[in-house]
């Protein structure tokens, strides 16, 4: 049974149409695609059999093909990345143990992230889907209410029960809090990553749920697995020094080279 990677990437977004060939530059200089990055970030992960990236467009196809990495064409029906991720899985036939799903803007994410996330999703017989959520220090938590009071969406925040599973993701900060933390603190505020993991049965029968008003108000795909009544696991992943952040908005490029910067990245 294999673990195959899928990162879903298309050309329109209402948000930043062309955002997976947006280039990055490291610090080296050098600059790279966005989906570029996010298939290196993939590479770097133990325990993955094959990495895809799955999208509907050519350009997009072409630029993948060129730095070496497989694609998989997929519809430009699909909803979102996880219905992307669904018809991949058809593609690949059976013999599947989890698809794991990269999304095409988090450059940034570390490869524990996934290494823990298949690894919770293999304790868990429970869970349909696992998706990690890093606890936002001061500094975080700070740029998120500082984006969300310029109108723009910096990340996705999740919010739990004592058991880890997701009780709620939305793009406001959540929950409320009205404290002032220190750029280091830890806050009660945990950022969503967005990255999962699914059993095949439950990424097959996905597309075929009905979109829910949660999901329609958020626009988070991840809100269909809740609206279903399917379990949806949070593993908490530790930064170790490595900042996060994704692509969302434009204005998110300089944030994202400067952290590649000061981590030494190329």
């Amino acid at each position: 049974m294999s673990v195959i990677c899928v990162i879903p990437a298309r050309y329109a977004s209402s948000r930043y149409p062309g955002k997976p060939l947006a280039l990055l530059r490291g610090a080296t200089g050098q600059s790279q695609s966005l989906i570029e990055r996010s298939w290196r970030a993939a590479c770097a992960v133990s325990g993955l059999d094959a990495i895809y990236v799955a999208t509907d467009d050519d350009r997009i196809a072409d630029a993948v093909r060129a730095f070496g990495a497989d694609v998989l064409m997929t519809s430009s029906s699909a909803r979102n990345g996880t219905e992307r991720c669904a018809e991949a899985l058809e593609q690949l036939g059976g013999g599947v143990e989890m698809i794991v799903n990269l999304q095409g803007d988090a450059p940034l994410t570390p490869p524990w992230f996934l290494e823990a996330l298949i690894a919770g999703l293999r304790a868990d017989q429970v869970a349909a889907i696992a998706t990690p959520v890093l606890r936002c220090d001061g500094e975080t938590l700070a740029a998120l209410k500082a984006d969300r009071a310029a109108g723009r969406v910096g990340g996705t925040t999740a919010v739990v029960d004592r058991a880890m599973r997701g009780l709620y993701f939305s793009k406001e900060v959540i929950p409320y809090t009205a404290d002032t933390y220190a750029p280091d603190a830890d806050t009660p505020v945990f950022h969503h990553v967005g990255v999962y993991a699914y059993r095949p049965d439950a990424l097959r029968a996905y597309p075929a749920w009905p979109v829910g008003p949660l999901e329609t108000l958020e626009g988070l795909e991840q809100l269909r697995f809740l609206e279903a009544g399917q379990p949806v696991l949070c593993v908490e992943v530790a930064a170790q020094g490595r900042k996060f952040w994704e692509l969302n908005n434009p204005e998110d490029v300089p944030r994202i080279e400067a952290m590649l910067t000061a981590m030494g990245q190329p």
